[in-house]
């Protein structure tokens, strides 16, 4: 081999070039400043920043929908803006919020204090307890993982000069009383688990110092983390814990009023929800208990008090088929509220307990096509009036926000996100891909009618942790891309959990080279059907999917003209090693295991990369502040490419955490380089058809 092509499958680790996972090292940084510079030189100028100034104004319209939580009787929302890029913390009134131009009241100016404490602060969670006028915010640099924790008064508008304060560190705090935090935190000395997160859950008493917090429950230091969470719905205060075993499997512990701790007799892969004396699970895996087996996917209900006392008599909320599975579940005044996709249709379905059984009905009011997404509007579900909040869109209809009030036929709509984009002659249209076993992989296109051959195409999926990808909205692709003639795609793979565990599986550890497969499928389908050709079409991926597009770099360059590599996970050998990689060895597996390793190195691109290629053109990007996948993938993925003589791209902004930017317009910048690359690399230009 006339190159370097280390490290290669058969010396797998050694790697020239580990001095780039060192973040803020000289070198590392020399390194991306180069590589930023050429990037920019290339895919910059005045087309770039036109484009992200089209996208940035988009962003920060003034009409855009204002997402809210109630708190009490308070509406909440963090707002951005190009006059406020960091945000905005602000509430209303419900009666405010229906008019078209409420009032709001500012409770923080997140820019005000980054600019006040020369921070760079982003307020990422704010923890608040029925009754009380206190909040614990949660303040990150950057757009990081890690946060700092803060007490605020809501009243005074102010932190509390002597309150609960902790440093930067993963994790967060719920309120057990108003002097009492339930803290899980990694910060303190042995409180941080292998994959970065919590150890332990500690109660913390207003006026202690953190160090000598009560440590009334801790994991190993193997397992994912350990959290607690409040819950007042019952007669008495009590609150939950979950030992996160790995990332699919919890042990669940309740902690009462006088702080006794009782460990639920439930299997560990579930979603579990409790209200009151009932909670629901949903299983992942096949359960037999007192003689009855419960399949995989199904959903029971039972009294809580009974199962303590040793009953085991569920009742069936749901139960799966093979194109039919549960996205989530959730109570509000005492009603589970059921999500379901049912051959990627929306349903939603109410279940109601009582003495006698459960009773069933359907929400009402709801589209049975596009996107549906139905939360509570309440934040702490003990002030849940039975509310509901519901957002309905599709790839060519922005979002309208709807309330379904409580005993209210019919959804109201509070508003409604402005057009962005012009559809004029484009149509949404669902197909299906055979793969290399024969599954069916559905996908989305949306486009201009009409197969032409020679489409310039934008593909995307993901691929992995059970998440199920939906055709949303998409402002910056339908400006930047539908509206100039360009069709985009978006593929439901294998490790999604679009038809529930089975197809979640299906995709997870050793058939994750399935879930990549499925995508290639769905690139080779549209050649299939004349609706474009290989050069044509451009791919992106993020996070789990930087895995799918390095894949395609390496093992199916034929089907794509370029790619767009974002925060990705890249290097398979040594993703356990860094940051919180170790937390997803139950979704790829353990590279230090040698019967893991065996199918970790089949897509470990970056194992994989061979000389005398012909691989797409590929621009790879990340941040410097992602806590969460190490910005050393993108960097050595790059670097190597680049020493093999391939055209490969860099790119890599300080600040936007697992994200693309901490702001409006850093996130359309990093967004339109990568449009500005694809479209140059597929040869197309903007408006051609």
């Amino acid at each position: 081999m006339t190159v370097d092509a280390r490290p290669t499958l058969s010396a797998p680790d050694d790697d020239p070039f580990l001095w780039l996972e060192e973040i803020e090292g000289t070198q590392a940084l020399d390194f991306v400043a180069r590589q930023n510079q050429l990037t920019l030189t290339a895919f910059g100028g005045k087309a770039f920043e036109h484009d992200r100034d089209i996208l940035a104004s988009i962003y920060d319209r003034s009409d855009n929908i204002p997402y809210v939580s109630r708190r009490g009787t308070d509406l909440h929302n963090l707002w951005k803006d190009a006059t406020n890029p960091r945000g905005l913390w602000r509430r209303t009134t419900l009666t405010e919020f229906r008019k078209a131009a409420p009032a709001w009241e500012t409770m923080l100016d997140i820019d005000e204090l980054a600019a006040r404490e020369g921070e760079d602060w982003l307020l990422s969670g704010i923890a608040t307890i029925p009754g009380s006028p206190r909040a614990i915010l949660s303040l990150s640099r950057g757009g990081s993982d890690a946060v700092t924790l803060r007490e605020f008064d809501l009243v005074t508008k102010s932190f509390v000069a002597d309150g609960f304060t902790l440093p930067e560190a993963k994790g967060g705090a719920d309120w057990l009383d108003a002097d009492t935090l339930l803290l899980s935190s990694a910060h303190g000395e042995g409180m941080v688990t292998s994959s970065g997160y919590a150890r332990t859950v500690r109660l913390w008493r207003r006026g202690q110092p953190v160090d000598q917090a009560e440590v009334i429950i801790e994991t190993t230091a193997d397992h994912m983390m350990i959290y607690g969470s409040a819950d007042d719905t019952g007669p008495e205060p009590r609150a939950w814990i979950v030992e996160q075993i790995d990332f699919f499997n919890h042990a669940v512990w309740l902690r009462d009023a006088v702080g006794h701790m009782t460990k639920l007799d439930l299997p560990t892969g579930i979603w579990l929800q409790a209200h009151g004396d009932w909670f629901a699970m949903k299983l992942r895996k096949d359960w037999a208990v007192q003689g009855r087996t419960y399949a995989t996917d199904t959903v029971l209900g039972i009294s809580l008090s009974a199962f303590l006392n040793g009953s085991r008599d569920f009742s069936v909320l749901f139960e799966p088929s093979p194109r039919r599975a549960l996205q989530g579940l959730f109570w509000a005044a005492g009603k589970l509220v059921l999500s379901i996709l049912d051959e990627l249709r929306p349903r939603f379905e109410i279940c109601t307990p009582s003495a006698t059984g459960w009773s069933r009905s359907t929400l009402p009011g709801l589209p049975e096509i596009g996107v549906v997404d139905v939360w509570p509007l309440d934040r702490h579900p003990s002030e849940s009036n039975g509310d509901l909040l519901a957002n309905v869109q599709d790839p060519l209809t922005p979002p309208s926000l709807l309330l379904l009030e409580r005993g209210v036929a019919s959804p109201v709509v509070l508003k409604q996100a402005p057009k962005t984009f012009t559809t004029d002659g484009l149509v949404v249209t669902q197909h299906e891909a055979i793969s290399v076993d024969g599954e069916r992989i559905p996908y989305v296109q949306t486009g201009l009618r009409g197969e032409t051959g020679d489409a310039p195409i934008y593909m995307s999926a993901y691929g992995g942790f059970g998440h199920s990808v939906k055709p949303y909205y998409n402002s910056s692709l339908g400006k930047l891309w539908l509206e100039r003639g360009g069709t985009i795609v978006q593929a439901n793979l294998r490790g999604g959990g679009e038809f529930g565990t089975r197809w979640h599986d299906a995709g997870r550890l050793a058939g994750k080279k399935l879930s990549h497969d499925d995508f290639a499928a769905v690139a080779a389908d549209l050649v299939r059907r004349g609706v474009t050709n290989p050069r044509r079409i451009a791919a992106q991926g993020g996070s789990n999917g930087g895995i799918l597009i390095t894949n395609m770099l390496v093992r199916y360059p034929e089907r794509f003209g370029a790619l767009f590599c974002t925060i990705p996970l890249i290097d398979m050998r040594r993703y356990t090693k860094l940051l919180a990689g170790a937390s997803w060895i139950a979704e790829y597996g353990d590279p230090d295991k040698a019967e893991d390793w065996e199918w970790l190195k089949t897509y470990s691109a970056y194992h994989n990369v061979r000389a005398g290629q012909s691989y797409p053109p590929i621009l790879i990007a990340t941040t410097r502040r992602d806590d969460r996948v190490h910005p050393g993938h993108a960097r050595k993925m790059a670097a190597k490419l680049q020493a093999m003589g391939y055209e490969a791209w860099f790119y890599e902004p300080e600040a936007g955490g697992h994200g693309y930017g901490k702001d409006n317009r850093e996130r359309a910048g990093f967004e339109v380089l990568g449009y500005r690359f694809l479209k140059e690399k597929i040869g197309w230009r903007d408006g051609e058809t």
